[in-house]
């Protein structure tokens, strides 16, 4: 069974908000902090350590896209792995970018370097970054993060 987990089963429809605000980038990653808490994915410390990454490094990945992650101290906190999807109203100020989605992950061990993989491929497909980022509905956004080589066929 050891094949990783898809984006769509890390994703929760609980964890989508598609009406997001956020005053900074600050704001922004707290906020993801906060929903993967509320999904009880993560203990509150988790938060933290993604402000911490976030003052470290930016986690802006390009496409108006951002995909705030804790630090390697935060693992602690990290109860599962999960996805949280936050999108924006108004854009945020992301040192200089304009973010419109936020990301948030919450990953043990090395979980979230496979799933930041599987995210840049999502992301450098336009079609489907452009569909993340238009999505009206929860189901919108699992569907523009779901794999696309794999198309499953219903038999």
């Amino acid at each position: 069974m050891g094949e990783q987990s898809s984006l769509t089963e890390l994703l929760d429809v609980s964890a989508i908000d598609l009406g997001a605000r956020a005053a900074s980038k600050e704001d922004a990653v707290r906020a993801c902090g906060d929903k993967l808490v509320e999904i009880g994915a993560v203990g509150p410390a988790y938060v933290e350590a993604m402000l911490e990454r976030e003052r470290t490094i930016s986690t802006y990945v390009g496409e108006g896209v951002a995909i705030p992650h804790g630090t390697l101290a935060g693992k602690d906190a990290v109860v599962r792995d999960a996805l949280c999807y936050l999108r924006f109203s108004d854009p945020v100020d992301w040192g200089g970018e304009e973010v419109t989605v936020c990301v948030g992950i919450a990953a043990a061990g090395d979980g979230h370097v496979d799933v930041l993989a599987a995210l840049a491929q999502v992301l450098m497909d336009p079609e489907q970054a452009a569909a993340l980022r238009a999505a009206q509905r929860p189901e919108d956004v699992l569907a523009a993060l779901a794999p696309r080589e794999e198309e499953e066929v219903s038999t």
